[in-house]
């Protein structure tokens, strides 16, 4: 399988994180808050916590605060599709590809629900075949662009499919939630809105960089589950988020890493580029120090994370466009993300230049 082309979009609106904090400061929920709450939302908020601005569906900012459950649908129905187009779209263009060239649409999402899926919307307004498959994964939090690419893979490996079509698409501030709870006051000040799109091919690219999808591996522990997860109060989805996220997603994340090297036969060495996840400064700081990185090597994902904040499923392919962009060293990359569940993916990529025949 083959990375031919990517996208990313983003709202129009991007807000520094000291706007935000001004927002929430004039806010009608602020005053609710106790005096804890107000010191951990000034602290993440005017710090430097690897976040300088984030992209929100919000115009003013003000609208952060209308908090019920048929305004935060809403806000995911308008903006969901119109985003996981818009990223699409810059995906076929990079491939190359026509949208009625692709067998199969695979959209993930965990920030709102549409039934029929989004699947059906993006079809729609790409105006693709009526034959072409609609799949819509859900539940799977920010690791979930590449369980999404893993099943666009079976559906190549298959021999009926030429080209698949996988968005991740999350509008966080549909899932917005304002309590005492620490971890939710976090969730508030990391979190953007966006969607990534990647065309995958059973054919590489006759220009441009190659980017081969090796192998791959996933992990679950249901053990964790309570420490990073969605839960539903008065109607709306509220975040869980432990401080012992950033030690478990490293520790996570390395078990899948050398499984996929030793099945592979690869040395850690032989890695020359590193796309990650970030679910926030303190996680790149624990990948860090596990695998006995550089900031350098983290540096496509702080880029990502200081512009955008942690935009979800698709940060790891927003990472991956900026790598390529940016013209990063060829040859083995390693892409990993994790997520609600606790979940944590991986995959082995192989990046050179496109030849022709």
């Amino acid at each position: 399988m083959f990375i031919t082309g990517l996208g990313t979009a983003a709202p129009a609106r991007r807000y520094t994180q000291l706007e935000c904090l001004h927002a929430l400061q004039q806010s009608k929920q602020f005053p609710s808050l106790n005096a804890r709450s107000h010191a951990v939302l000034e602290k993440v908020l005017s710090a430097k916590n690897g976040i300088a601005t984030r992209h929100l569906a919000l115009d003013p900012l003000s609208e952060a605060f209308e908090l019920s459950p048929d305004v935060l649908q809403r806000r995911f129905a308008q903006h969901a599709p119109a985003l996981a187009t818009q990223a699409a779209e810059q995906a076929l263009v990079a491939a190359g590809k026509s949208v009625g060239e692709m067998d199969a649409v695979i959209v993930n999402t965990c920030t709102g629900y549409l039934c029929p899926g989004l699947s059906s919307y993006v079809a729609e307004r790409l105006k693709m075949r009526p034959d072409a498959l609609g799949l819509d994964l859900v539940g799977q939090g920010c690791g979930a662009a590449m369980p999404n690419l893993r099943t666009a893979q079976g559906l190549l490996d298959s021999g009926q499919n030429q080209n698949v079509l996988c968005v991740s698409v999350e509008i966080c501030s549909a899932a917005l939630y304002l309590d005492d709870d620490p971890g939710v006051l976090i969730s508030a000040c990391l979190f953007g809105d966006g969607a990534a799109a990647a065309v995958v091919s059973r054919q590489p690219p006759d220009t441009g960089p190659r980017v081969e999808w090796k192998t791959a591996a996933s992990l679950v522990a249901p053990e964790d589950r309570e420490l990073l997860r969605f839960e539903h109060r008065n109607g709306m989805l509220r975040n869980i988020l432990s401080p012992e996220v950033p030690r478990l997603a490293a520790r996570h994340a390395r078990t899948v890493f050398d499984q996929v090297l030793k099945e592979a036969d690869v040395e850690h060495s032989q890695i020359n580029g590193w796309i990650w996840h970030a679910g926030g400064r303190e996680v790149l700081i624990a990948l860090q120090k596990t695998f006995d990185l550089t900031k350098a090597d983290v540096q496509f994902s702080a880029n990502i994370l200081r512009d955008y904040g942690n935009i979800s499923s698709p940060f790891v392919l927003f990472a991956l466009k900026e790598a390529l962009a940016t013209g990063a060293p060829k040859g083995l990359w390693w892409m990993s993300s994790f997520g609600a569940g606790f979940s944590c993916h991986g995959a082995l990529l192989e990046v050179s230049d496109a030849t022709r025949a």
